[in-house]
């Protein structure tokens, strides 16, 4: 069966953080899903508060909604993010290609957050996609509403799939973006299986993302952000202009 998943959502267990565990479930399950994939920043963390951690996500799942633990590892110069799913808590700032070897030896799941990011992509080789799943095309934090226009290159020179994410740290990363998995029932191995074999397809507004209509969608979407990103950084800078009131 085909079921609808919303990736890279980070809960207040992540420094950055806000929602609930069980809020988030319970706000996703209303518009549909019956996964979360979990991806919560790495610092802070360690292997004892991964286990609560893990334990805290079983207890925010039910017969509606699994909510799959994971974690979004960082380099030390916090420029490199890659989510994964499925392994153990590896540490902190850990080095990229050290961290994938890791997760390919413990069978987890690896995929390169936003590539546009700080220019991420321009690092990208074949030590790296040789151990990822898949590479995030469209980030809505990142990316805004319109996919990221450097990913598509890297998939194309490597043998990883398309993913879509929210990064999800408050309201404004909610967007149409979904994963569709398809199991046979809906347990988080299973999810893990799904996502090793390569059974999900990432989906924008409800429909495939290779859809002539999605592609067709792009010029619109990508003027239609830079419009956003104008206007956002014209109120930044009026904010920043406009008076302090006197202290008392």
């Amino acid at each position: 069966m085909e079921i609808i998943a919303v990736c890279h959502v980070h809960s207040d267990w992540s420094y950055d953080g806000h929602w609930s565990l069980k809020d988030l479930a319970a706000t996703f399950e209303e518009r549909g899903a019956r996964v979360l994939l979990m991806t919560e920043h790495d610092r802070g963390f360690s292997a004892s508060r991964f286990a609560e951690y893990r334990a805290a996500c079983a207890e925010a799942s039910s017969s509606e909604i699994q909510v799959v633990p994971g974690i979004e590892y960082s380099d030390a110069a916090n420029r490199v993010h890659v989510l994964v799913w499925g392994t153990d808590f590896l540490g902190e700032n850990l080095p990229t290609v050290e961290m994938l070897n890791a997760v390919r030896a413990r069978n987890g799941v690896a995929v390169l957050a936003h590539p546009s990011r700080k220019n991420v992509w321009q690092d990208v080789g074949p030590s790296w996609t040789g151990n990822l799943l898949g590479i995030e095309v469209w980030n809505r934090k990142y990316d805004g509403v319109a996919q990221s226009e450097t990913a598509q290159n890297l998939l194309a020179a490597s043998d990883c799939i398309p993913f879509v994410g929210l990064d999800f740290h408050t309201e404004k990363q909610l967007f149409p973006l979904t994963m569709v998995l398809d199991l046979p029932r809906v347990t988080e191995q299973e999810i893990l299986n799904c996502l090793r074999s390569r059974r999900c397809t990432p989906h924008a507004f409800g429909i495939p993302f290779e859809h002539k209509w999605v592609r067709a969608s792009m010029p619109g979407l990508r003027i239609a952000e830079q419009a956003r990103k104008k206007i956002a950084s014209a109120v930044k800078r009026s904010r920043a202009a406009k008076p302090k009131p006197n202290a008392k």
